[in-house]
Order: C-alpha cells, then structure tokens, then sequence
C-alpha cells in the first residue's frame, strides 16, 4: 500500500477591518502566526500648498489573510484586534483564488512592496474610476476631465441619471479602461 503526503491546504480569506485598523489588524493576525498580505500604495496627497508622498492600503479596510487548513482555525480571526470581519457570501467564506493574491504580490515594487498607481498616465476620459473618499465613496463612475491641478470630473449615476461632479483628484482610483 502505498501512502501519498498531502500537503498543508492553503487558502486566501478576505478580512475587513474596522476603519484605518489594516495596519493594526494585520500585526494583531501575524502575532497569532497567520500569513497577511496588506497591499500598500503610495499616494500624493496634498497638505497646505505641497505635495507629500503617504503609504495608504491599496484596498481600504480590506487584507488578505492565508490560512493553512487542518493546522489553524478561522474563528479567531474574527475576534482580533483591528478586524470587523471575515468576508462572505451567505454562509461561505469568500476565497481568494491564489493568483489574484499572487499577481498583486508581483506587480509591487521588489524592495519596498509598494504598489505605485502613475494614474496621470492612464486617467483618459472613459476610464472607469472608483471614489476613495467623501461622500461618493464606494461609488464607481467615468472620469470626464480634469478641472485644474488638484480636481476632476467624474460622471456618476446618481438617483437614474449620471451627473457631473467634481472631486479631488486624490479621491478616485483608476479601476479598469473602458
């Protein structure tokens, strides 16, 4: 009879974390010996009259959590420090495929691990953006102009129609071409 070795199952998880907590959540998870993965990006944000460069989560409240099933439970996570909680669908867990996790790992920069959006060189009109902050965030729409230096327009389909609005050129994410 011959015995075949299976090897530990490994599984992506996606973690919401209470707001600004990605930082906290996942030192709180690696202390208890999980394996995180919290993408960053450097951002320009403005301060007064300059520029400043910040390291933000690429996804804002959300990190990646790999669990090695059969050797370590997913129930703590939820009570951790800095965690809201493990997302679902239903009653299932939602799992990450391996290479969605993997290609983000790749696109960083080698040295640092830091994503760098060059959003200035893709921002064309038609691109689809999705708001970061204010009070369209969450929504996605098409970017139209800029308006000036540090403004942009976006079309969003508020209440059935698509409107105009001007936001901060900070406050979007390139999301995908159209």
């Amino acid at each position: 009879m011959v015995e075949r070795m299976i090897g530990p199952l490994l599984r992506w998880y996606l973690v919401h974390t209470k707001s600004a907590s990605e930082s906290v959540a996942r030192e709180n998870l690696e202390r208890q010996r999980y394996d995180v993965y919290l993408p960053r990006i450097v951002e320009s944000v403005r301060r007064g009259e300059r520029r400043i460069d910040r390291i933000a989560p690429l996804f804002p409240r959300y990190l990646f959590l790999r669990l090695n099933e059969g050797q370590q439970a997913l129930a703590p996570v939820a009570s951790t420090i800095g965690v809201a909680a493990i997302v679902r669908f239903g009653s299932q867990y939602t799992i990450v495929p391996d290479r969605v996790v993997r290609e983000l790992q790749e696109r960083a920069d080698p040295h640092s691990g830091l994503h760098r959006l060059n959003s200035e060189s893709r921002l064309t009109p038609g691109a689809t953006v999705r708001i970061r902050r204010g009070p369209f965030e969450g929504l996605e729409g098409v970017f139209e102009r800029a308006a000036g230096a540090d403004r942009v327009v976006v079309l969003l389909n508020l209440l059935g129609q698509a409107s105009q609005v001007c936001v901060s050129r900070e406050s979007i994410l390139l999301s995908r071409v159209v």
